[in-house]
This record gives structure tokens, sequence and C-alpha cells, in this order.
């Protein structure tokens, strides 16, 4: 008998060394925020995993994702792969660090992450994130699958 892709003979987690490689790489993040009497609020979002692995992300200071991480405390993060073999690594933790973004030490490495050094300076210099906040999540809880794996693989 054939086990479907929802079955576990074909979902295994990752080891941590795989979960580190895989946020390292360039993806886009869901961030999930607790949003008291709702759902909780989900939307993409930049980032970065540090090399202390700790998860860092930028916004406004008066968007709706940081008035909410505000009274949470908290956030997870979600980031996929969007080709077979597909895989997840879903971070759940406390913001430990909230500070003013500073250009050279989080805007200009995260938009260069993800737009390229010459169009990551373009962004940078026509002033985003210029009033942003960098906020600093200390992952606690993990989850991951790698569909290219077989539970016999962990």
């Amino acid at each position: 008998m054939n086990a479907g892709l929802g079955q576990t003979a074909f979902m295994a987690t990752m080891n941590h060394d795989e979960r580190e490689a895989f946020l390292r790489d360039v993806r886009i993040g869901v961030i999930g925020i607790e949003d008291p009497g709702r759902g909780p609020l989900t939307v993409p979002i930049w980032y970065s995993y540090e090399d202390d692995g700790h998860i860092r992300v930028l916004m406004s200071p008066k968007s709706k994702k940081a008035v909410l991480i505000d009274a949470a405390g908290r956030f997870s993060l979600c980031a996929q792969s969007e080709a077979l073999p597909y895989k997840y690594v879903m971070v759940e933790g406390p913001v430990v660090e909230t500070v003013d973004c500073d250009i050279e030490l989080h805007a200009r490495p995260m938009a260069r992450r993800y737009l390229g050094e010459e169009m990551g300076d373009e962004y940078v210099a026509g002033g985003n994130d210029s009033t942003s906040i960098a906020l600093t999540m200390k992952p606690e809880r993990w989850y991951s699958v790698d569909y290219g794996k077989t539970a016999a693989d962990d």
C-alpha cells in the first residue's frame, strides 16, 4: 500500500543544522502575531536568521504588526520552500530586543539579503526603513518538515 504525501511515512523533521541552514537561505517569511478576538495576524515579511540563533524583523513602529507584537510580547515566523520537495520551518518565541533600526546594522544588510547589493543600496537610499524598528525574537519552539526525507531519515 502506498502512503500519500499527507501521511507520516513521507514526512520527517529537520535536525538543528538543517533548520538553521534553511532559515539562513533567502526566503520570504510569514509572521504570525496574536490578535485578540480574531485569528492571528499573518503577513509576509523579510527576516534574517542571526549568528546567535535569533530571528530579526524590521517594521514601522506604528504598524499593526508592531502594535500587536508589543502587546503579545512574541510572534511566530514560518519560512517555506515553494518547490518540490516541500519544506518548512516555523519558529515561535518572545521578543528579546526592540531597537531603532540602524541603517548600516539592520536595514542595509536586510535589503541586500533580499534585493542584492545594488538594488538593496537603492532601497536604503530611498529612505526605506529610516523610521523602522528592529525586533529580535529568541526561538523557543521549532516545527519543521522536509518532505524530501522519510521518517526513517530522522
